[in-house]
């Protein structure tokens, strides 16, 4: 519609037009838009509804409904003129009005709305008019419909079809059938009915769900092919159907796309690992690898097997070899440095998609040249590198041995020369540093030492090499493609004119500052020339108005360089000059003031760290990160034991990540972390360290039980079982869910609303005949576990067979190298009698053929499997006998790996500090709330009244109450909430009680251990000194002297001295008189630890002892004066020896109470003498020295009236004074003789020896050996003697005659007896026994085994016995001799 336009109009009639226009073409809008929609109602109704009205047929057809929907999505987005036109004049409606736009607002658009619902109304009508008209129609084809076939018979609406499969697979035959009243329905197969009792349980299932008839054929083998029918029939007829089905089995390998040799060609095999990478703790400058198996071999290894480490692909190098062969692949690293540290993670392509393991490989620093030096640097890297200057970054080492870093050395090497020569030191300690003066086109490697006070330590890895060069060269580069891959490189210089002297840079700035340098950057000249360009720098300090040019000890050929020299606090600007070879650019503008920063600080530690279980030997931390930007080069993590004070590095490169795993840490120790942060300033400070955490399994719900078993079946209930989880997730099983299901019903049901603790569990209210499958959940602290897969179907069958039940609940314990130790329990269901034994049998992994352990039956539950081979996997079961036969085995074993673990625990068997004898086994491994299960015997738990007890964290403890030989046996024990086997035993021996009572009595009664008992001592003065000596006591040690029975104190007489420190006792009596007689004991204790030791000073050693204190008192008393310093003594000259004299001393000698006149005394030497010229009997008796003066008296007495030792000394001098002997021939024959000076007849005598013996008994002794010699002559000659004849050791076959003959000898003759096994031989039945002269035969008929031994023959005379021997070894049948074997 074309609408007039009259430009030249305006004002109010032509706002009023438009307006007019506008009413009139949204009335014809609304109209067009509310039939549309209705269409669109129409339509979809139409898809919704079985039916369709008669009208709405006619009116529309499928392409007008997808018009219609076209135009209505289209519609919205068309904008013509005359809706832009429309839009004004509402706008104008709108501003006229002052409100919005609610109607028309006249009658004729009211009286078009009123007829618009009207029409709506009549359309509804209609709908519902021809909606009822449908609804009668179909109930009275309902009603037809049940009229017609209520009477009819069975009738196949949808047939059975035929079907292939491939063998184990499962096939449902279904089909329809209609028919009243119901039908019977019956299955057959090649005409043969089928009824599900008769086979397998689960192998048919039938349904018949209103008319929908179903055979379900479970696990299809071969033999299931054939022709199925289904017959069914009611009153009125009957009526059939069958299909065939036909099972399809593999010949050898699969064929097609399903074939072994497709899938090795398309994506190689299914390749699985067979061993888990494990964290490696290598060492600095060391080698380490990695390997992991493969179940198979790998085709292109090279290419499927990739190795990376932080994610970042591997390849091989001259330190790293990355290799492939017998189903291992390796990785070796020659050489470790901490850069190697991280994540590795092998990988492998395979059909299923590529599988992966994962191991962190730790290096820690190498041993120190120097102690306390700290760890080397690492990650050092070459930046902004230019045509003689570049940036060096390192990370500090995570490990400073105690001394703070300092400094940073830096040594450089060109090319590979290896020639490392220092160059810089690292200013203000930071981990950057600008590098100068380097030649343009030379390759450079770079490494770090750090320094601390204690010196430096080794050096970092080398940096990548890198060639000094113009790098900005390349971008003023361009480079434009023309042909087939052929470029013109174009540089911009090309398109610039000849410039003489170059212009001045620009942009001087400040590119990065720090505490010692800043660099200074600035952009090249433009245009810059073709000439080559050196720098000039020019430096003015804020202030001053003065220039300064800075030297430099090579040129500058980069737009960049480090300024070294400024001083702090000062701020300065800088200008730059460009040189060439015509001349020198005027200078550039300066650059904004510059100034050096303070100190960088280190960046904070992280927030919120966190640690938590993770695995049996790892923790795994969590953190906050650090705000750090790019200055945050990672985190260093820090570990102790709790309890402990000095931190060790857990890694030592920084990580970028904020969580981490902690692996190699000891399981059931308690571990605290800190975290550090690391940048260019250096490490940080730590964090707060976090709450000791217990090395353990992290909690998580159970894994699936498995394996179930039918245990026990009555009418209606049955008794199931099953094995545990296989993963426990770290917690004690607190229970189980259990649930059936019937075959015939389409829902599983819970048997139990509560958890079952035990893994026996009976259901009840089950229907006779039908078939049950189970299926369980585990549940622990953390939760309920994954569902388990259904069991197998169970019939519910009362059992009457009688054979037993299946013995159930078989454990495994004890793993070693050869041996295990079964256990189980006893099945509930016996049979016809009880239970008399128990066959073990075994199979290794992958044979079919199942042995027996032991020939016989075993009568008890547990059995000790021993000589089996290490390194092997086997399999147990065991079936129960009665006297009906052997009954239904048991659940298998899972696989058991025959190996001695090398953090196997055993039972520690001693004495506690109480002195109770204890068996202990400690778990660390074993999950939260475990229970120790002991035994004794392997027949169930201790008597509680006699052992007692004690569980403590991952420990349990059993303790002997009052232990005796009843008490001997074999303790076990077993966690059986750990995932591995976790078991130990210990055989207790009548021998090693003994040795535990024997120290537990030590414990319980400790003594207080003695160096030396009792000594007594008189002192100088006569005191007596008792004293003894133990080891050192507390302070808190307690002395009680007890004296003839009544405890006593010091006092003046008696002083008592208790050492502790020393351990020493001492009584000092001043003066010992009778009243000290008795006897002494100490008593000691020291905490628990007693001792008492006795001394009894009676009788003669308390007279002894007097005396002896008596004596030494007086002596002293004596001392005070003149006395004698030696007692009077006899020699050949008679004196004696006077001390402390004076010259008022006296000194007289007296013979039997006169005084002797012919007595001599020196006051010099204070020597006496009394000389006897010729000593006779006259000059026996007693001799009196006395010496005297006014300090005292003082005597010694000699008693020569014994004149034995006198004479003999007489004698002793006579013979000293002989002569040699001499010899002199004379007429009689030869004289010996000598000559002696001193000589007396009364009391010397004269004896001749000769070879120490005296002449006159020279010639009795010869004559007496010459007879003794020819008695023993005659004995050996007559004695009874075995010469010869019998050997060492005779062989000889059953049934054989046994004939051994010796010969003897003795006069007289000897009685003669046979020996075997040192019993006497009754010559009766097969034994005889001839004797010939000298010959000696002993016969043995048809020998058995019984027959072997050692044989003797003994003969024996009144001059000697002696005996023969012969070990008889007698062998069966076909058998080979023992000594043929040894040969």
């Amino acid at each position: 519609m074309t609408l007039p336009h009259s430009p030249g109009n305006a004002g109010e009639p032509q706002a009023s037009q438009a307006v007019q226009v506008h009413r009139l073409e949204h009335r014809r809008e609304e109209e067009q838009t509310e039939e549309r929609q209705h269409s669109l109602h129409m339509g979809s109704s139409v898809q919704r509804r079985t039916y369709r009205s008669s009208e709405e047929e006619q009116q529309f057809s499928s392409e007008d409904y997808a018009l219609a929907a076209a135009l209505a999505l289209t519609a919205s987005s068309e904008l013509s003129w005359e809706a832009k036109l429309r839009r004004q004049t509402t706008t104008v409606e709108l501003e006229e009005r002052g409100q919005k736009r609610v109607g028309f607002g006249n009658d004729l658009e009211r009286m078009e709305m009123a007829f618009l619902r009207t029409q709506r109304l009549l359309r509804q009508r209609r709908d519902w008019k021809a909606l009822r008209q449908r609804t009668e129609e179909k109930v009275r084809e309902a009603k037809e419909l049940i009229e017609l076939c209520s009477g009819r018979g069975p009738w196949f609406w949808i047939p059975l079809r035929s079907h292939a499969v491939w063998e184990h697979t499962t096939v449902l035959l279904t089909c329809t059938v209609q028919g009243s009243p119901p039908f019977q329905v019956t299955w057959y197969k090649n005409d043969i009915r089928i009824d599900p009792r008769l086979f397998p349980p689960g192998k048919y299932r039938i349904t018949n769900n209103y008319g929908l008839l179903t055979l379900e054929i479970r696990r299809c083998v071969v033999e299931d092919s054939g022709t199925y029918t289904v017959l069914v029939k009611n009153a009125y007829g009957q009526a059939s159907s069958f299909a065939k089905v036909l099972i399809r089995s593999y010949l050898e390998k699969d064929a097609g796309f399903d074939s072994e040799i497709f899938k090795r060609s398309m994506f190689g095999p299914s390749v699985e690992f067979t061993s888990v990478l494990k964290p490696i703790f290598a060492q600095e400058k060391e080698p380490f690898s990695l390997t992991c198996l493969f179940s198979d071999d790998v085709l292109e290894a090279e290419q499927r097997i990739q190795w990376f480490r932080d994610g970042r692909l591997l390849r091989s190098s001259a330190r790293r070899q990355i290799l492939y062969a017998d189903r291992q692949a390796f990785m070796k690293v020659s050489c470790a440095y901490k850069e190697d540290e991280g994540l590795y993670t092998v990988r492998v392509s395979s059909p299923f998609g590529p599988q992966e393991q994962s191991a962190y490989v730790f290096v820690r620093d190498a041993a120190a040249e120097n102690p306390g030096t700290p760890g080397s640097p690492l990650n050092v890297r070459c930046l902004n590198v230019h045509r003689d200057c570049l940036t060096l970054t390192w990370a500090p080492p995570s490990d400073t041995r105690g001394s703070i870093i300092t400094g940073y050395s830096i040594e450089l090497c060109k090319g590979d020369s290896e020639e490392w020569v220092p160059c810089h030191k690292a200013p203000g300690g930071t981990c950057r540093c600008p590098i100068q003066g380097l030649t343009e086109g030379q390759s450079y490697r770079f490494r770090v030492r750090a320094i601390s006070k204690a010196g430096s330590s080794l050096p970092s890895k080398a940096s990548e090499a890198v060639v000094m060069g113009d790098h900005d060269a390349i971008q003023r580069k361009t480079e434009i493609p023309f042909d087939l891959g052929s470029k013109i490189t174009i540089s911009k210089s090309d398109f610039e004119d000849v410039v003489t002297i170059p212009s001045a840079p620009t942009n001087v700035h400040a590119s990065e500052i720090r505490e010692a340098y800043a660099v200074l950057s600035w952009e090249e000249p433009r245009p810059r020339g073709r000439a080559p360009l050196t720098y000039s720098l020019e430096k003015s300090i804020i202030g001053s108005g003065t220039w300064e040019a800075i030297s430099s000890e090579t040129p500058i050929k980069s737009p960049r360089f480090a300024l070294l020299d400024l001083e702090k606090g000062k701020s300065y600007v800088f200008r730059v000059r460009a040189l060439n070879q015509y001349g020198m650019s005027d200078p550039s503008e300066p650059s904004e003031p510059i100034a050096l920063k303070g100190k960088p600080a280190t960046l904070p530690p992280p927030a919120q760290v966190q640690a938590f279980r993770y695995t049996q030997t790892s923790v795994s931390l969590t953190w906050e990160p650090v705000e750090g930007g790019t200055e945050l080069l990672g985190y260093y993590i820090y570990s102790r034991e709790a309890g402990a004070s000095e931190w060790q590095t857990v890694n030592n490169k920084p990580i970028l990540d904020t969580k981490f795993s902690v692996p190699g840490l000891k399981t059931g120790k308690e571990y605290e972390f800190c975290i550090r942060s690391v940048s260019e300033a250096g490490v940080g400070e730590s964090s707060a360290a976090t709450q000791p955490v217990r090395v353990k399994q992290a909690l998580a719900t159970p894994s699936a039980p498995y394996d179930f078993a039918l245990l026990s079946c009555g009418k209606n209930e049955m008794v199931i079982g099953w094995k545990p989880p296989k993963r426990r997730g770290g917690g004690k099983i607190l229970g189980y869910f259990v649930d059936q299901h019937d075959s015939e019903e389409s829902d599983w049901h819970p048997v139990n609303h509560q958890p079952i603790p035990s893994r026996v569990c009976k259901v009840t209210n089950l229907h006779e005949g039908h078939f049950y499958e189970f299926r369980a959940r585990a549940v622990n602290w953390a939760g309920i576990g994954e569902l388990s897969a259904p069991s197998s179907l169970f019939e519910c069958k009362e059992w009457t067979m009688p054979e037993p039940g299946p013995p159930y609940d078989v454990r495994v314990s004890e793993v070693k190298a050869t041996s295990v130790m079964l256990q189980w329990e006893p099945p509930l269901y016996i049979g016809a009698g009880p239970v008399t034994g128990y066959r073990v049998s075994f199979q290794e992994k992958g044979s079919e053929e199942w042995k027996p352990v032991t020939p016989d039956a075993t009568s008890g539950t547990h059995l000790r499997v021993s000589d089996l081979q290490p390194g092997k996997q086997y399999i147990f079961r065991i079936q129960a006998m009665n006297s009906a036969g052997l009954g239904q085995p048991s659940v298998p074993t899972d696989p058991v790996l025959l190996e001695d673990k090398p953090d196997a625990r055993e039972i520690e068997v001693g004495v506690d500090e109480e002195g109770r004898i204890y068996l202990a086994f400690e778990a660390p491994e074993a999950p939260d709330f475990s229970e120790f299960q002991w035994s004794k015997d392997y027949k169930g738990p201790p008597d509680p009244q006699r052992v007692e007890v004690e569980d403590e964290i991952n420990k349990s403890k059993v303790i002997l109450k009052e232990p005796d030989l009843q008490d001997l046996g074999i303790y076990s024990v077993v966690v059986p909430d750990a995932d591995e086997d976790t078991s130990a035993s210990h055989t207790l021996t009548e021998e090693e009680l003994n040795k535990l009572k024997k120290l537990s009595h030590e414990i319980r009664n400790p003594v207080i251990k003695l160096i030396s008992g009792w000594n007594v001592e008189v002192l100088e003065q006569g005191e007596v000194r008792l004293w003894l000596e133990v080891e050192k006591l507390s302070p808190a040690a307690e002395l009680h002297l007890i004296f003839n029975e009544k405890e006593i104190f010091s006092s003046p007489n008696r002083k008592i001295n208790f050492v502790r420190e020393k351990g020493l006792v001492e009584v000092i009596i001043q003066q010992l008189s009778e009243d000290d007689k008795g006897s002494y004991t100490a008593q000691l204790q020291d905490g628990k630890a007693k001792n008492q030791i006795t001394l009894a000073l009676v009788d003669d050693e308390f007279d002894k002892l007097l005396r002896k204190a008596d004596a030494t008192r007086r002596d002293w008393k004596r001392k005070q004066g003149p006395y004698f310093q030696e007692p009077l003594k006899w020699k050949v000259t008679e004196d004696c020896q006077v001390t402390n004299t004076k010259k008022e001393t006296r000194f007289q000698w007296f013979f039997q109470k006169k005084e002797a006149p012919s007595g001599q005394y020196d006051p010099q030497t204070g020597a006496g003498l009394l000389c006897i010229e010729a000593f006779s009997k006259e000059d026996q008796g007693l001799y009196r020295a006395v010496v005297s003066d006014d300090r005292g008296e003082d005597d010694t007495i000699l008693d020569l009236t014994g004149l034995d030792a006198l004479l003999t000394e007489l004698g002793r001098i006579g013979a000293l004074s002989a002569t040699p002997l001499k010899i002199q021939g004379t007429e009689e024959g030869i004289r010996l003789f000598s000559k002696v000076k001193y000589y007396h007849m009364e009391y010397m005598k004269t004896a001749w020896f000769h070879k120490d013996k005296r002449l006159e008994s020279a010639f009795d002794d010869a004559l007496a050996e010459h007879q003794r010699l020819k008695a023993l002559a005659v004995i050996e000659k007559n004695r009874a003697k075995v010469v010869r004849g019998l050997p060492d050791v005779a062989t000889i076959m059953e049934d054989k005659t046994l004939c051994l003959t010796c010969v003897i000898s003795g006069d007289p003759a000897p009685e003669i007896s046979w020996l075997k096994n040192d019993q006497p031989v009754s010559f009766l039945d097969r034994y005889h026994m001839e004797v010939k002269g000298t010959e000696v035969t002993i016969t043995i008929e048809k020998v058995t085994s019984e027959d072997s031994g050692r044989y003797g023959i003994f003969v024996k005379n009144k001059y000697g016995s002696e005996t023969g021997q012969v070990t008889i070894s007698v062998f069966k049948h076909g058998e080979e001799p023992k000594e043929l074997k040894k040969m």
